[in-house]
């Protein structure tokens, strides 16, 4: 029963696929080689994030990993949800995954969060939506799987595109987490 809802995913997806497959029969040309392509395209992306997240995982094991969380919890302890939000964007960017970044953050610090919110009397709520805003800000610098392999599929290089992305996928979840912790000390939970 603990691993019910990962199993019932996996065979959602697996009767999609199934469905996607028999609904569109008459299109397929070689159907044989199309399930070989979408496998084969899909080992970039998942050994990107995997060694992404697996690195970020040891990180957070190593003895300095706590002096850094520690120092980063400090330069808010005022308000946690700054705190939060630095803690979760370093993560995020140095794991190259919002996922990532955000797991390892509340697995080893979600109880100090959940403290601190209820002493300075701000909603889980708001701290979840911050914390999931935050995950999405440094997740997108140049190292990150999803950029990498949006980029090799497009025949780009990180010189020709990484700009824009940069823009689009940093700079502005950065600015909107920023309103987010803005309104949410001003006003609470919204």
């Amino acid at each position: 029963s603990a691993v019910s809802g990962l199993w019932a995913i996996i065979v959602a997806l697996l009767a999609g696929c199934l469905m996607l497959v028999f609904a569109n029969m008459k299109y397929w040309r070689n159907l044989k080689k199309s399930v070989n392509d979408g496998a084969m395209g899909s080992l970039l992306p998942i050994f990107n994030t995997a060694s992404e997240v697996g690195y970020g995982s040891v990180i957070a094991t190593l003895a300095g990993f706590v002096i850094l969380r520690d120092f980063m919890v400090g330069l808010s302890p005022n308000n946690p949800l700054i705190s939060e939000a630095i803690v979760i964007n370093v993560m995020a960017g140095i794991t190259g995954s919002a996922s990532g970044g955000m797991s390892i953050v509340l697995n080893v610090m979600g109880e100090t969060y959940m403290q601190m919110a209820q002493q300075f009397g701000i909603s889980p709520e708001l701290m979840h939506r911050v914390a999931s805003i935050a995950s999405g800000g440094l997740d997108a610098l140049p190292h990150n799987g999803a950029v990498i392999t949006m980029l090799a599929i497009c025949g780009l290089t990180h010189k020709e595109s990484y700009l824009d992305i940069f823009i689009v996928a940093v700079v502005v979840p950065l600015l909107a987490l920023a309103a987010v912790i803005t309104f949410g000390t001003m006003f609470g939970s919204f």
